[in-house]
């Protein structure tokens, strides 16, 4: 069987990440998620800590807001003073997902891997989401949080996936055009999503 990647965009409580779980239990392929963080350390030899960080601090900076950086591939050199730099960070990311490519088939929620694999074959670019009352719904139950909090959550959680997205792809995170399928989970549920996602690869595979 050929090697093909699962490339998980998902807005917060939509259920994205148990999707990506379910395919990679059903299909016995790996998920990647923050594991990507331990291995892009091993990668640079940067402190797995220092990506750690990055990953939370971002989230509260201007650096998404203000500027954009498309992301093309390039590492910074060691020597260079923005070696261990956010940008630097994310390059040695995506160059972890380009190198698993090459190997095996997996799962991979977010990290903008639609992007950064675009050009591979046999990447199946999806998007998860719901209503707002719905995603509200499910991080109170899976967190057991308050719908004061899982509200809070979400709207700070997507705010920086969106900025993110655009940063590094210089694309809108919610636009279709970027995916091969959209999927409200409201609609389906969690584990019909998966199947039918399941379903669509064996068709654009023929397998």
């Amino acid at each position: 069987m050929a090697r093909f990647i699962i490339a998980i965009t998902r807005t917060c409580g939509s259920g994205g990440t148990t999707i990506g779980k379910i395919l990679s239990n059903d299909l016995e392929i790996n998920m990647y998620d923050r594991e990507l963080l331990r291995l892009a350390s091993e990668d640079s030899g940067i402190s797995e800590a220092l990506f750690a960080n990055a990953d939370e601090t971002v989230k509260n900076s201007l650096l998404y807001k203000v500027s954009k950086k498309v992301y093309d591939g390039e590492l910074i050199p060691p020597e260079s003073n923005d070696f261990t730099s956010n940008d630097n960070l994310f390059n040695y990311q995506a160059k972890i997902l380009r190198e698993l490519s090459e190997r095996e088939s997996y799962v991979v929620i977010g990290r903008c891997a639609d992007y950064i694999l675009k050009d591979y074959p046999n990447v199946f670019k999806i998007f998860i989401h719901a209503p707002h009352e719905y995603c509200v719904k499910h991080q109170m139950e899976n967190l057991r949080i308050s719908e004061k909090e899982a509200i809070k959550q979400i709207k700070k959680l997507d705010k920086y996936r969106r900025e993110y997205y655009y940063y590094h792809t210089g694309m809108k995170w919610e636009n279709a055009k970027n995916y091969d399928l959209c999927l409200d989970t409201s609609k389906l549920g969690f584990e019909k999503c998966a199947e039918y996602i399941k379903d669509y690869i064996k068709l654009r595979m023929d397998l």
